[in-house]
């Protein structure tokens, strides 16, 4: 199974991931042309009797492989099983699989997962999962997290500190699969912004994600893309300082001194991770 997973080990080629409900074909194409990867959505985004509708239109209505994932039902379930059947009527090769909560039932898939997070047990065995052989990132999810809490909101309200931000347990989630992801040499994608209007709030939290090394968001709205892809974008002044930065190294070896800061080898990591990202 390793060998043929792995043929081809598939990573995001843009940070900005569009959920599209796969039973909506009439929307495949715009949310191709938007985003920078469509999720094809089999789960939630559909209502359980249109499930095989969805299906079908998967088949019949393919997006690019290299930009495309598929969200599958829980991998555990009979839906999963169906999701994977019709999957393989088609030339896509990677899975988001919902509500991930062990690596055994990730692996049980045979494709390249991204497991996502959004269950008490997936995140109590986040390490475990990142382990599996077949998972190439991890993203985590706020709202079924909290809902499995038996909880009724993953933000501060308008009268709480720090309103519309994440409260403790999601914060705490969300750094756990970023540890994850990066513990075992794998991408993380983060969670959706579900207040759409909410623009300066998504950049914010965009900013955040890509401080922590997140390499994706995902979003629920085309009005998102661009927010999500400005903000992962280097501005003009960091590309400069990480040029000059890598190019002084030529010259040290070991720790040495540019403009004042001192620079070892988590400096020049954080200089390659911006040129990485600037697509130099």
């Amino acid at each position: 199974m390793a060998g043929n997973i792995y043929e081809s080990r598939w990573s995001p080629p843009g940070p900005a991931l569009l959920f599209c409900p796969a039973d909506r074909p009439d929307r495949y194409e715009k949310a191709a042309q938007r985003a920078d990867v469509v999720i094809l959505d089999l789960e939630d985004a559909v209502a359980p009797d249109k499930r095989e509708d969805a299906r079908e239109a998967l088949i019949a209505h393919q997006l690019d492989p290299d930009r495309t994932i598929v969200r599958i039902n829980p991998a555990s379930t009979g839906e999963a099983r169906r999701d994977l059947a019709a999957i393989a009527e088609t030339t896509y090769r990677v899975v988001l699989v919902a509500k991930a909560q062990t690596a055994e039932e990730v692996a049980r898939t045979e494709m390249q997962a991204i497991a996502l997070i959004e269950s008490p047990a997936g995140a109590v065995n986040v390490n475990e999962i990142a382990a599996a052989p077949n998972v190439i990132g991890l993203m985590w999810g706020a709202e079924d997290l909290v809902a499995g809490l038996g909880g009724t909101s993953s933000r501060f309200g308008p009268q709480e500190s720090e309103p519309g931000t994440y409260r403790d347990v999601a914060r705490h989630v969300r750094a756990s699969v970023r540890l994850a992801a990066a513990a075992n040499g794998l991408f993380a994608v983060d969670a959706v912004h579900l207040d759409i209007a909410d623009l300066d709030g998504l950049r914010a939290e965009v900013l955040d994600a890509v401080a922590l090394g997140y390499q994706a968001t995902a979003c629920i709205h085309p009005s998102q893309v661009e927010t999500i892809r400005a903000a992962y974008r280097p501005s003009d002044e960091q590309v400069a300082w990480a040029r000059d930065v890598l190019a002084a190294a030529q010259e040290h070896s070991g720790v040495f001194s540019f403009d004042g800061l001192m620079v070892d080898g988590p400096v020049l990591s954080q200089a390659h991770a911006i040129m990485t990202r600037s697509g130099e």
